[in-house]
């Protein structure tokens, strides 16, 4: 090979390795704020925590003092059946029901009685409030001056007789001693008087019978 012409080409190779190299230091610091700000779009982020849903109402028969005293019914016995004359196939009157034990020195009483197994979710029958602890049974519909009574699941002032459709359903006569009346007027919504009931009661009580549909 010719030596002149080695010494000649040389320098053009040096040159376009130079130019090879300072073009890609240039592709290179262009391509860098590109990759970047790709990396920043891809990079995963946290998922932020789902926010905090709506707290749950407690159920109106959360709280329920220690059985103090005792609930009875002249009617039928404890987990007996009702008679069908206090039911709906009859007059359809309340049962009688008395109470007697340590009321815990209450001035007033109120009475719940509800059925738990209705179908559509507990169905009130009658709430009884600020009865006062002189009182100590009830017979009939007929209550004594100063009681009040609530809106029932009926969407009546009052009792409403038990009138299952079908199968065996509890009905829970309550009883609760209250550390001071509750303050509402007469025709309120059960479960608004129910949580006011459950939030003064010192003392409590029940009897449970039975009616099948």
């Amino acid at each position: 090979m010719d030596e002149s012409i080695w010494y000649v080409s040389l320098p053009q190779y040096v040159r376009a390795a130079r130019g090879v190299r300072f073009f890609a230091v240039v592709l290179v610091t262009a391509l860098l704020p590109a990759s970047a700000l790709l990396a920043g779009c891809t990079s995963s982020q946290p998922t932020p925590p789902p926010p905090p849903g709506p707290v749950a109402s407690p159920p109106v028969q959360a709280f329920t003092p220690g059985v103090a005293f005792a609930v009875t019914s002249s009617a039928f016995p404890p987990n007996g059946v009702i008679p069908t004359q206090y039911t709906c196939k009859g007059a359809g009157t309340p049962p009688p029901i008395s109470w007697s034990g340590d009321m815990k020195g209450a001035p007033v009483v109120s009475v719940v009685v509800f059925d738990p197994d209705a179908p559509g979710g507990e169905f009130v029958h009658w709430v009884v409030y600020d009865l006062p602890s002189s009182v100590t049974s009830l017979s009939g519909a007929a209550l004594p001056a100063g009681a009040k009574q609530a809106e029932n699941s009926s969407g009546k002032v009052g009792w409403t007789a038990p009138c299952p459709p079908s199968g065996i359903h509890h009905y829970h006569f309550a009883v609760y001693a209250m550390s001071h009346p509750t303050g509402l007027k007469n025709g309120l919504a059960a479960d608004d008087v129910r949580h006011v009931i459950a939030s003064n009661a010192v003392a409590y009580g029940e009897v449970i019978g039975t009616v099948s549909g």
